[in-house]
């Protein structure tokens, strides 16, 4: 299989599971979970041929691990990034380690030091451990940069932080007090 039919069912998987199941007449739980027959159902109706095997191999190869298949097989969910309003995954609470990152471009500095880190259209704000993850992100959209988060302090003055299954680090949003920007 090719890797920009992979690449194309990736991102659409993306967009149903996190942001616009309704797009396809597809029902998420509370947990963000969608039945597969379902989804290849709908995925045909808007002419996109989707099978159980592809969407095993997407979510297989997902480096970033943006999905999940449920022990039986027979749903999926996206790990985190979740847009949608009937979605509320219960993600595992967890400390942080002293300091976490987020990739943004620079076009998005002045607001983010104005306001902190909001979750906008998402539930979360997303945080990597590693600056390596968060420049990518950041590239994204245009010029990237990273800001360090003293997220061990924002715990300890009762912030929470949550891992998301695919390690991805949550909170509700970031304080400007607890940005640098990481040189």
């Amino acid at each position: 299989m090719n890797n920009k039919k992979l690449d194309e069912t990736s991102k659409f998987l993306s967009y149903i599971l996190r942001h616009e199941p309704h797009a396809i007449g597809l029902q998420l739980d509370a947990e963000g979970w969608a039945d597969i027959n379902a989804l290849i159902s709908g995925a045909a109706k808007e002419g996109r041929i989707l099978d159980q095997a592809l969407i095993q191999t997407v979510v297989n190869s997902s480096d970033k691990k943006r999905f999940t298949l449920s022990g039986d097989g027979l749903s999926i969910r996206a790990a985190q990034g979740h847009s949608a309003p009937d979605v509320n995954l219960q993600h595992t609470e967890n400390e942080p380690p002293e300091f976490l990152f987020h990739g943004t471009a620079t076009r998005f500095l002045e607001p983010i030091f104005q306001q902190g880190l909001i979750s906008g259209s998402r539930h979360h704000v997303h945080l990597s451990r590693e600056t390596t993850t968060a420049i990518d992100v950041g590239q994204r959209y245009g010029k990237p940069v990273v800001l360090q988060i003293e997220s061990r302090r924002m715990y300890q003055q009762g912030f929470k932080f949550f891992q998301a299954e695919n390690n991805v680090w949550l909170t509700e949003a970031v304080p400007v007090e607890f940005l640098t920007l990481k040189s």
